[in-house]
């Protein structure tokens, strides 16, 4: 599968002989991995997993008198601020596997190649490219949940939404699907069934939307230009 994303192509399904049918990722923020074992065992396909660990990530920097700073919803991410960052995720990454249970895969997503373009007024942070790790496509060959860590070669911090997304386009997953710890996209108030992609980007230009919501329509809306079905909650993000 061949994608484009602004200006660079990429390649994805490379690999491993798994050409990604039918695979869904699944999105878990640091909030909300409560629920992620019952979110796999309810998904019948091949799943991978990409978590974050925001809540966890801004709690231990709070202890070290470390102040987050965002933009546009992604982290400041100072080398100090990486520590913190690469700590937390390990920390998520085995608890959201232990719940999973023995098919969970752990992988930081440095250490399996994934790609990241530098983006340099935020630091140590990069925007994901998709890519299509031979790690988790064997894992899924093998019947097995890859579970990620959105760190990138680097090291680079990567929003976990945009990297969730880059990683679903990458290896043509078929489907994917952000957990979050509220029911979907809230409109003026009302919870809203679906949402265009061209709209949701739109929107979020205009300020219609901020805080941890804006990575999550983008990326849903990348995810579904390219061809995977996206949904935020309930909240289909459609092309």
């Amino acid at each position: 599968m061949t994608v484009r994303v602004g200006s660079t192509e990429r390649t994805g399904r490379g690999g491993a002989g798994f050409d990604g049918a039918g695979i869904t990722v699944l999105k878990v923020g640091g909030a909300s991995t409560g629920g992620v074992a019952a979110a796999v065992a309810a998904i019948s396909e091949p799943v991978c997993v990409v978590h974050g660990a925001g809540p966890q990530i801004s709690e231990e920097m709070a202890r070290r008198g470390l102040v987050p700073e965002f933009v546009g919803g992604r982290r400041v991410t100072t080398p100090e601020v990486l520590e913190v960052v690469r700590e937390s995720f390990a920390a998520v990454n085995a608890a959201v596997c232990a719940a999973i249970g023995p098919r969970a895969v752990p992988l930081s997503g440095d250490e399996i190649g994934l790609e990241a373009e530098l983006v340099p007024e935020l630091g140590l942070v990069g925007s994901p490219r998709p890519s299509a790790p031979a790690q988790v496509l064997d894992a899924l060959a093998a019947g097995l949940v890859p579970v990620v860590s959105p760190l990138a070669r680097g090291p680079l911090n990567v929003n976990a939404d945009e990297m969730a997304s880059a990683l679903a386009v990458g290896i043509g997953a078929q489907r994917i699907t952000f957990l979050t710890d509220v029911p979907g996209v809230y409109r003026d108030g009302e919870l809203i069934q679906s949402i265009d992609a061209a709209r949701a980007e739109t929107l979020v230009v205009g300020g219609a939307f901020d805080g941890g919501i804006v990575p999550k329509l983008l990326a849903a809306a990348l995810a579904a230009r390219n061809g995977v079905a996206a949904e935020i909650g309930v909240t289909a993000v459609v092309a």
